[in-house]
């Protein structure tokens, strides 16, 4: 069974995102979406409400399943028993940064392989980041998350 973890903090997630697992779902008998804590880390949502999201946005999904994890994602990987990582790229600079990061999940996670998809044009602009950013200023994020989220966001 080939199983890949597509691991992010998915604060909130992006209609870019949703777009790398929709293209990702032909390779892999399964995909574990899996949201990283970082103790580092502030975040605009709770791991619960970014669960609850996941879990709505990929109900249909029957091969698609939502989780969380602490620590390295190589480790997370190798615990569950996934092959696979995969990672959206929007730029050359993704590519450079990411690049280094599988590298180093091929040793830590034992032949942990990542495979990249390029963001599609119309998702390359989009980052949690920037979506983050347009709700703290009160601007319109709905054209870049999907509508789960814009519709929450509403109330």
């Amino acid at each position: 069974m080939k199983i890949a973890v597509f691991p992010g903090s998915f604060d909130p997630i992006t209609k870019g995102h949703v777009d790398i697992v929709m293209r990702a779902l032909p390779l892999f008998d399964k995909i574990i979406v899996a949201i990283g804590i970082n103790s580092q880390k502030t975040y605009l949502y709770s791991l619960e409400q970014r669960m609850a999201w996941l879990t709505e946005v990929f109900q249909d999904k029957e091969n698609v399943e939502i989780d969380y994890f602490e620590g390295l994602t190589a480790h997370f990987c190798n615990k569950i028993g996934a092959q696979y990582l995969i990672r959206g790229l929007r730029s050359a600079a993704d590519f450079d940064y990411e690049k280094t990061i599988s590298q180093l999940n091929n040793i830590v996670g034992k032949d942990l392989e990542t495979v990249f998809l390029i963001s599609q044009p119309q998702y390359s602009h989009i980052s949690s980041t920037i979506v983050r950013e347009l709700i703290i200023g009160e601007g319109d994020a709905s054209p870049f998350i999907p509508d789960v989220v814009s519709n929450d966001l509403s109330k």
